[in-house]
């Protein structure tokens, strides 16, 4: 028997899903708001048409980084690769990215306990990987369970969570894993933790630490997913195909966890 679990967010307008100048926006158009137009073309009245019907469809205003997306290398710097090969190579956008890194086993690491604005270092990365049993295999998906999961769409959201920092990023990257992905708005720690980091004192490599660890091996990962509680903590496999928008940073993804029972 095949389980399916949906591990991504419903895009939708008129919730905190992202900052302010972010938010997607959707426009409604109804069977009966669309018939005069197709009436008017068919040289029909609308009265003509079944029940005065014709087709419902929607306008979307969003950015390739609205709802549960996936980040291609490109989103985090100009050229990755540079642990890999000298001065390293173009980054590749999400139309480069291969289909084979997208539907592999995934892993779940539960993060829920710790703090908002914590950034998760190695230790508590192979400590996570030591509790559930787990050894970590190249190409695996590697979710992240947080905080943020039960905040999506409430005033808090994208400030909620821990984020993984540059050495626990690069952790899973030295040994083959690819694409990860994340409940929170970012894979990093809210941005407005690292703010308040670097009001006290801390310097700028703290910004997005963990999205640069592309610019050393290149990677992808999914941001605001869904239902990671209702995954087990391996066992299942991941699809996460993006939508081929030609050389874009990201690409929208109906992300799902599927279970062989």
């Amino acid at each position: 028997m095949r389980r399916i679990i949906d591990i991504s967010v419903a895009l939708k307008a008129g919730i905190k899903s992202d900052p302010p100048n972010m938010l997607p926006e959707i426009e409604y158009i109804d069977h009966h708001q669309s018939a005069p137009r197709m009436a008017e073309y068919m040289g029909v009245q609308v009265s003509d048409l079944p029940n005065g019907e014709y087709a419902a469809v929607e306008k979307v205003t969003i950015s390739t980084h609205n709802g549960t997306h996936l980040d291609a290398p490109y989103h985090y710097f100009s050229r990755q690769d540079e642990a890999l090969i000298p001065g390293g190579r173009p980054s590749m956008r999400i139309d480069e990215v291969p289909l084979e890194w997208c539907f592999q086993p995934g892993v779940k690491l539960d993060f829920r306990h710790l703090p908002d604005g914590h950034i998760v270092q190695p230790a508590e990365v192979e400590a996570e990987f030591l509790r559930i049993g787990h050894t970590l295999k190249p190409l695996e998906i590697v979710l992240i369970n947080t905080r943020a999961g039960s905040r999506y769409g409430e005033d808090d959201f994208i400030d909620s969570g821990c984020g993984m920092g540059l050495a626990a990023t690069m952790w899973l990257l030295e040994r083959g894993v690819r694409v990860v992905g994340t409940d929170g708005w970012s894979w990093d720690a809210p941005f407005s933790a690292t703010k308040r980091r670097i009001e006290q004192g801390g310097g700028p490599s703290l910004i997005w630490e963990g999205h640069r660890a592309g610019r050393q091996i290149g990677y992808s990962h999914m941001e605001k997913l869904s239902n990671l509680e209702a995954l087990p903590a391996n066992g299942f496999m991941v699809s996460c195909f993006p939508v081929k928008i030609h050389r874009a940073s990201a690409g929208w993804v109906r992300a799902v966890a599927i279970i062989e029972e």
